[in-house]
């Protein structure tokens, strides 16, 4: 447990986590340390955040220049590193213009809001998929498809809607509703690594298309090259109208953010929404260095080729041991559906072999490792698995 010790009979910090029993207090590539010193080989990558490693050296010294000039000012101001990192992210999606938040519910909440904004005097209905996964704020709750999450949150924000997630029969029911727009995970993260049919997928953009429903992907855990490519989208013959982001953006300093389609984004105005952090320069410094790095070197690449090494051995472990009914998801965001409670997994990986993974549903074990691992990393890790599945 932590070195802290407190005076209050209850611990001052909110049960709001099942917290895992050690304390993280170093981070550096792959590896973290806990407070005893004890290393552990991170592949949750912080919930799909730290893509780059931890602590990585392209950021932090990018940071370090920022934190010597400036932290904070208002967005009332121009912010230059705001402004270039704007420009690379649209330069590398198909989207025009971007609104700055801090993370990735409130980027949803943009969404949410600048899709009620354009649809105007019509139907302000939004669509999500069953199991899905897009915040824990009222709204970005509300537009979650599980009800586990919800539960207790009630009357819930109304005007949104719930299909089966790639199920071609209803997108007869998107016709019938008509929403504003529709929102969806091209992989559900938290609703079990789940990754959408590309032939389902290429027929929920063409109604959209036909009848003007905006088109919104939630890449806050798919994004930044989790999945091989910079977005998850770019994979499949799509343009979303308004995509997500958060997580990976920032190599683990608090930032999100929408990038919309000119027809969206002109919807708001001076005054139609902001955020007082959203877009500081220490977070778009951050983000900034993240993204360059990623779409200038070479890093996403090696991902993809160490991906493909990780995918190959961990079927063959499957196929090996009944244990594991299925390996699934894309690029280094893996789930292995598993026969017995997934947490269970991650305790031994944790407690027995200093390996760090989560979960994604009660029987899928979810493998995130940061996109700059190598080969050595991935075969410790493959042994561990083999250890705990024998």
């Amino acid at each position: 447990m932590s070195e802290l010790q407190y005076s209050q009979k209850v611990n001052p910090i909110m049960a709001t986590y099942g917290r895992f029993p050690i304390a993280l207090v170093e981070g550096k590539g792959s590896y973290v340390w806990d407070d005893k010193g004890t290393k552990y080989l991170d592949y949750s990558s912080g919930l799909a955040t730290c893509n780059l490693g931890h602590v990585p050296d392209v950021v932090k010294n990018a940071m370090d220049q920022q934190l010597s000039k400036l932290w904070h000012c208002s967005n009332l101001y121009h912010i230059p590193s705001q402004e270039k990192l704007a420009q690379v992210l649209v330069e590398n999606s198909c989207g025009d213009q971007v609104f700055f938040c801090n993370s990735g519910a409130e980027a949803n909440e943009a969404a949410i809001k600048i899709a009620r904004k354009y649809s105007q005097q019509g139907d302000p209905t939004i669509v999500s998929f069953q199991n899905s996964f897009h915040g824990r704020t009222m709204a970005t709750l509300s537009a979650t498809g599980q009800e586990k999450i919800q539960q207790g949150f009630a009357p819930l924000t109304p005007g949104f809607e719930y299909l089966s997630y790639n199920n071609v029969d209803d997108l007869n029911k998107l016709k019938e509703i008509k929403p504003c727009a529709v929102i969806l995970e091209v992989v559900q993260g938290e609703g079990g690594v789940i990754p959408a049919d590309p032939q389902w997928l290429k027929m929920l953009d063409q109604v959209c298309k036909e009848h003007d429903i905006l088109l919104m992907i939630d890449e806050i855990q798919t994004g930044m090259g989790r999945t091989g490519s910079l977005f998850a989208y770019q994979d499949y013959d799509l343009e979303p109208d308004v995509i997500s982001v958060a997580k990976g953006l920032g190599s683990g300093i608090p930032i999100g953010a929408i990038i919309a389609k000119e027809h969206v984004a002109k919807h708001f105005s001076a005054g139609t929404h902001g955020s007082t952090f959203g877009g500081n320069p220490i977070a778009t410094t951050a983000g900034l260095a993240t993204v360059q790095h990623l779409v200038e070197s070479n890093v996403l690449d090696e991902a993809q080729s160490l991906s493909s090494y990780l995918w190959n051995e961990l079927k063959q472990l499957a196929e090996g041991d009944n244990s594991i009914q299925s390996v699934r998801g894309k690029g280094m965001l893996i789930g292995l559906q598993v026969n017995e409670p997934a947490i269970d997994i991650v305790h031994k990986a944790r407690e027995e072999h200093q390996l760090l993974l989560v979960v994604a549903g009660p029987n899928v074990v979810r493998v995130l490792p940061p996109l700059t691992t190598n080969q050595e990393e991935a075969d410790q890790f493959l042994e561990i698995m083999k250890k705990i599945f024998a």
